[in-house]
């Protein structure tokens, strides 16, 4: 059971849901494969081992979602070149540590065999069957290199980078049967369930279902959602979602001064990452657990590494290993993790600002307008007068440019300050005791672990959340058509009790998951 700051259990009022709502599906959009989707789609084609590219199109992110940036995103000339580059380099590993292929070429230019090797490797690569001409074409690139070669593998390295260059590969199309909008077709089915619940590309099972056209019937479609959700790979698929919604790739890169934080290290970020991911992965995946917990729980997983910045004992020599804290230890839940706290803050400092911000838009999805583009930005440096984080901001929202946005984050972020610029718990700032108390949407807490209690009973937490997981669906915002979609999806996840593998299977089961709007043909949009 969920328990709030003051131990007495969240709200569970029972609600009752209707039917599903008829939706408008927004318009569809053509998505580049993410940087991590591209990893793991070659190491499931074509086994672990391979080296991968070093850089590719950098990532875009939209709707705080990388998922919905590969949407939007172009692909630059150097781009093109990139993944040329990649698609050559990968081809010729793979061909040199030997594939398995179908059929043995009786020649160096067996058109027949490469065009059966097209046919199978296709299907995967693709994540679609290719039609006849793109068959007789790819078959005939490796048959022409080949035979010109010599050497049939010459042949079958250039086919190979061809499939694995093009937009086909690269780009993931979700369009339905028609500019007009409707169902999607099987295999664009295949690949958005795919990569929404595994962050991968489908495995033969689902391709088969897609190829008999079983994936598009109600039963078809419950079937494998849930035989999904059931595998290893969903471990994978949930830890993306958090990934990207909570930018913890960024820790990869953690910027701190150690002259200000003499505890920080280059192994902090990555540790404080898996941190979170432990977390989400054992409480939302493995034990089906409320969603809200994830803030107000006093269960985290640490190793040495962070046991010494959290001052705790280790709870396993060797890695990770379960630690539950105490109210002496003034942190719990999300809010609490360096990969927040140290994210959120900056090189020599800690941010309320940047705490604050991160609970309301990101936790929460409230607006916050953005700030006048000649706004001085800079707090005061600390005096006798003014030693704490709080006494500073006091004097920047005098100025009445300021106080707009920051009275909105402050005195939430303010209440995470007994935590210094990379989690580490503090009493005092600069000699003077700290004051972590605060208010979010006139709710007043004395601190970090009261405040957590508030945030995990926020009634817009279990929504936002719920937006974040369609718009990382689907790859687009909610479209106008779709909001009653959300709220059902919402009060859905309210009666599952917030568990997080249901609000997955009631979005994939959803119209909205299911089928796409018409094309966008207005070029002013």
């Amino acid at each position: 059971m969920l328990l709030a700051c003051n131990d007495a259990p969240l709200d569970t009022g029972e609600r009752t849901n209707g039917p599903v709502p008829d939706v408008s599906a927004g318009a569809p959009t053509l998505r580049r494969l993410t940087t991590s989707q591209y990893e793991n789609a070659i190491a499931d084609l074509f086994g672990d081992g391979l080296i991968l590219p070093s850089s590719l199109e950098p990532d875009t992110q939209s709707e705080g979602l990388l998922s919905v940036g590969a949407g939007v995103a172009s692909t630059s000339p150097w781009g093109v070149e990139r993944y040329e580059d990649a698609a050559i380099d990968l081809a010729e590993q793979v061909v040199e540590r030997g594939l398995e292929l179908p059929c043995e070429p009786a020649s160096s230019g067996d058109s027949a065999c490469a065009e059966e090797i097209v046919d199978e490797l296709g299907l995967r690569i693709w994540r679609r069957p290719l039609t006849e001409g793109e068959i007789e074409r790819l078959g005939g690139v490796i048959a022409w290199i080949g035979g010109d070669a010599g050497d049939f593998d010459v042949g079958l390295t250039y086919g190979l980078a061809a499939m694995l260059q093009s937009p086909n590969f690269l780009y993931r199309r979700e369009h339905g049967t028609s500019a007009d909008g409707g169902p999607l077709m099987d295999h664009e089915l295949a690949t958005r369930l795919s990569f929404f619940l595994w962050n991968t590309i489908p495995d033969d099972e689902l391709l088969a279902v897609a190829q008999a056209g079983e994936l598009s019937t109600d039963a078809g479609l419950a079937e494998q959602a849930d035989r999904m959700m059931s595998d290893g790979r969903a471990s994978q698929g949930i830890r993306n979602l958090f990934i990207e919604l909570y930018t913890l790739y960024e820790l990869d890169d953690l910027d701190k001064d150690p002259l200000v934080f003499t505890h920080t290290s280059s192994d902090l970020g990555p540790a404080a990452r898996e941190e979170t991911l432990l977390l989400v992965e054992n409480h939302l995946l493995v034990e089906g657990g409320d969603y809200r917990e994830l803030f107000s729980t006093r269960r985290t997983w640490i190793d040495p590494r962070l046991a010494a910045l959290y001052q705790v004992r280790a709870p396993d020599p060797d890695g990770f290993g379960e630690h539950t804290f105490t109210s002496d230890d003034g942190r719990r839940g999300l809010l609490g993790h360096a990969s927040i706290l140290a994210q959120y803050s900056h090189a020599t400092s800690s941010s309320a600002t940047l705490r604050g911000k991160f609970i309301r838009s990101t936790v929460l999805c409230h607006e916050i307008p953005a700030p006048p583009g000649d706004v001085d930005t800079t707090i005061p440096e600390a005096d006798d007068s003014s030693p704490t984080l709080r006494d500073r901001i006091a004097i920047h929202l005098e100025d009445p440019t300021c106080a707009a946005c920051h009275e909105l984050l402050d005195p939430i972020g303010l209440g995470l300050e007994n935590f210094d610029g990379i989690g580490r718990w503090r009493s005092t700032e600069n000699g003077a005791t700290i004051d972590a108390s605060g208010d979010l949407d006139g709710v007043a807490f004395d601190d970090a672990w009261a405040l957590s209690g508030k945030v995990a009973e926020h009634p817009d937490l279990a929504g936002c959340f719920t937006d974040h997981v369609y718009h990382y669906a689907v790859g687009r915002g909610t479209a106008a058509g779709e909001r009653d979609l959300a709220d059902w999806l919402t009060v859905e996840f309210e009666l599952a009790g917030h568990a997080v593998p249901d609000l997955m299977r009631s979005t994939v089961m959803s119209p909205g998951f299911r089928n796409a709007g018409a094309f966008d043909t207005d070029p002013g949009e």
